[in-house]
C-alpha cells in the first residue's frame, strides 16, 4: 500500500513540470498574431498596397510536425524562421516609413517656396510698376527764342501767364506747373498762347509720371487746335505718352498722323522723332 501511494507521488511530481513547460503551439500563436500585426501595420503606412508582406518559408515538417506536447527541433527552426523573416519585414517597413517622411519632407520644402514666390509676386503687383526714367525726348524744355511776340495787351498776360508755368515746370515742381498752366488756358482760351499752355501741361503730367492724364491733354490740344503753334509738339509727346503706357501701336499711328500732317514741325521735334519711333517699335514711316 505504502509503495503505491509512493508511486502515485512519483507519477504526480514527474507529470508536473511537463504542465508548466510551455507548449510549442503557444509560441506560434504568438509569432501568428505578430505576423498580424505587421500586417496591420502595413494597411495603415501603405493603404495604396505599395508594399508586400513576405510569408517565412517553413517546411512542410513544420506543418504536419510532432504531437502539441512534444517539440521537435524542426518546429523551432520554423519558428526562427517566421521569426527572422518578420524582423526582416520590420526592417523594410521602417525603411519605407523613413522614405516617405523624406519625400514629404522635400514636398513641404517645394509647397513652402511657392508659398514665399507667390507672396513675393502679391507684393510686388501691390506695390505697382516700378517707375520709368524720363526719356530724352521729354525733358528738353522748348527753346524760348522760338517764341511769338504777342500783338495785343491781352496776349502779353497770357505769354507772362505761359512763362510762368515754364518756369515751375524747368524746376520741376510739377503740381504748381499743372496747376498754374490749366488756370492760365482756362483764363486765356482763345489766346495763342493757349496751344503753348496746354502743350506744357500735358508734358508736365508727362513728367510727372501720369501719363494717362498727359494723353488726355495732349490729345484735347491737337484735336481742339489742329493749327495751334504747338499742335505738332502735343501729337509727338501723345505718342510718348501712349508709349509709357505699353500702347505701342497706337503711339506708331500717332507718329504716322505726325509726318502726315506736320510735313513741316520744327526741328526740335523733327530730330527726335526717329528715337521715339524706335522706343515704340514702329515700322518704318511711310
Amino acid at each position: 500500500m505504502r509503495f503505491q501511494f509512493l508511486g502515485l507521488i512519483l507519477l504526480a511530481g514527474a507529470a508536473a513540470p511537463a504542465v508548466a513547460q510551455p507548449r510549442p503551439d503557444s509560441v506560434e500563436r504568438r509569432v501568428d498574431r505578430l505576423e498580424q500585426q505587421v500586417r496591420a501595420v502595413q494597411r495603415r503606412v501603405f493603404p495604396g498596397g505599395t508594399a508586400q508582406f513576405v510569408e517565412p518559408e517553413i517546411g512542410a515538417e513544420t506543418q504536419t510536425g510532432p504531437a502539441p506536447d512534444t517539440a521537435s527541433g524542426d518546429a523551432l527552426a520554423g519558428l526562427n524562421a517566421r521569426v527572422d523573416s518578420l524582423e526582416t519585414q520590420l526592417r523594410n517597413l521602417i525603411g519605407q516609413v523613413e522614405q516617405q517622411g523624406y519625400r514629404m519632407g522635400q514636398i513641404e520644402e517645394q509647397v513652402a517656396r511657392l508659398r514665399a514666390d507667390l507672396g513675393a509676386a502679391q507684393a510686388s503687383r501691390a506695390a505697382g510698376p516700378p517707375a520709368v526714367s524720363r526719356p530724352v525726348i521729354e525733358a528738353e524744355a522748348p527753346p524760348v527764342q522760338a517764341r511769338p511776340v504777342p500783338a495785343a495787351p491781352a496776349a502779353d498776360g497770357a505769354e507772362e501767364a505761359y512763362n510762368a508755368g515754364y518756369r515751375l515746370w524747368d524746376q520741376r515742381r510739377f503740381a504748381e506747373a499743372q496747376a498754374a498752366l490749366d488756370a492760365a488756358a482756362t483764363r486765356y482760351p482763345n489766346s495763342r498762347w493757349t496751344s503753348w499752355m496746354r502743350n506744357m501741361q500735358g508734358r508736365a503730367y508727362l513728367d510727372d509720371n501720369k501719363p494717362a492724364t498727359a494723353a488726355r491733354i495732349l490729345l484735347a490740344n491737337y484735336q481742339d487746335n489742329p493749327r495751334g503753334e504747338r499742335a505738332a509738339d502735343s501729337l509727338f509727346y501723345l505718342g510718348a505718352s501712349l508709349t509709357r503706357l505699353n500702347r505701342r501701336p497706337e503711339a506708331c499711328r500717332v507718329y504716322d498722323e505726325l509726318a502726315l500732317v506736320y510735313p513741316d514741325m520744327r526741328d526740335f521735334i523733327r530730330t527726335r522723332l526717329p528715337e521715339a519711333r524706335a522706343a515704340a517699335r514702329c515700322t518704318a514711316a511711310n
